[in-house]
């Protein structure tokens, strides 16, 4: 009972953020998703970023390595999911983005921290800093044929990544008042990237339930072991391992949706993988936490 409690306790807040996005929309009120993702994105989740890692105390050398462990199961990952979409005959274009891309932003950096506090969203932005460089270059050369470094490195979370990784090392800190001032924006990262996700699946128009549903389960399977068997090679510690294997298994990105129906893809068949995995993570994400708290 203890443990589902504690389960509870942390994905209740994640969900009721999100329905509250959901509610919001559904009964009519305005929403400027494209405002609030470029704020969230550009300034509010980079501030997180740079301040969770110049604060954490985790040791800079399990930071490396829950980085290479990463960087090892999103290229494992991609590999195989492209020879299943290749082997079932599924358009690369449509399918591979979303089954190597999770929502590690707005639903992964809300139960990391809420699971493991402060080392864990520390773990947490670096696994989701990751995710959206290959997401930026890969990702959208897969979508579009198009996409290079130098988008990436026009990323803001990537440098806020590299700043704070590098004040890390140092053991460098920002002047206090500096310090506050970019917790207090960071702070409006998280519940407004889990209304935002609410907001985005309420207005989602998924098209056939049957294959999402398919591939959605397979994803998590898919990612779980992946992240499973990595962490475990690279012989993280419990809470970088459990962290890991969150990041990679939450459910299809919106930003998957938004970069098919931008570069004409099929985005009715990533609406419903998005709407059918997310769905699905009220049940898998509570499992998961079970099995690595």
């Amino acid at each position: 009972m203890s443990l589902f409690l504690t389960v509870l306790q942390i994905v209740a807040p994640v969900f009721i953020l999100a329905a509250i996005g959901y509610i919001w929309v559904r009964t009519g009120h305005e929403y400027k998703v494209e405002f609030v993702t470029r704020l969230t994105m550009t300034l509010s989740v980079p501030c997180l970023i740079f301040t969770a890692l110049m604060k954490t105390e985790v040791d800079p050398a399990a930071l490396t390595a829950i980085s290479l462990a990463a960087v090892v199961a999103y290229g494992v990952l991609t590999v195989i999911a492209a020879l299943v979409l290749k082997l079932t005959r599924l358009p690369m274009r449509s399918y591979l983005a979303p089954m190597i891309f999770g929502n590690t932003g707005n639903l992964g950096l809300p139960v990391a921290m809420f699971a493991f506090g402060e080392a864990g969203l520390g773990y947490a932005v670096v696994v989701f800093a990751i995710m959206a460089i290959w997401s930026f270059t890969f990702g959208i050369w897969v979508v579009a044929g198009g996409g290079s470094l130098v988008r990436a490195l026009k990323e803001p979370l990537l440098w806020a990544t590299l700043l704070g990784g590098l004040f890390l090392s140092q053991g460098w800190h920002t002047p206090l008042f500096v310090t506050h001032a970019l917790e207090l924006v960071g702070q409006i990262a998280i519940p407004l990237m889990l209304i935002t996700l609410g907001v985005a699946v309420a207005r989602l128009r998924p098209g056939e339930m049957k294959l999402a549903t398919g591939l959605s389960l397979l994803k998590y399977l898919l990612c779980v072991a992946v992240a499973w068997g990595t962490g475990r090679a690279f012989g993280l510690d419990p809470v970088a391992f459990a962290v890991l294997v969150i990041q990679i298994s939450t459910p299809v990105a919106v930003t998957s949706f938004l970069l098919a129906e931008k570069y004409g893809a099929d985005s009715d068949a990533v609406a419903g993988l998005v709407v059918i995995s997310t769905l699905m993570s009220v049940l898998a994400i509570p499992l998961l936490l079970a099995l690595v708290l």
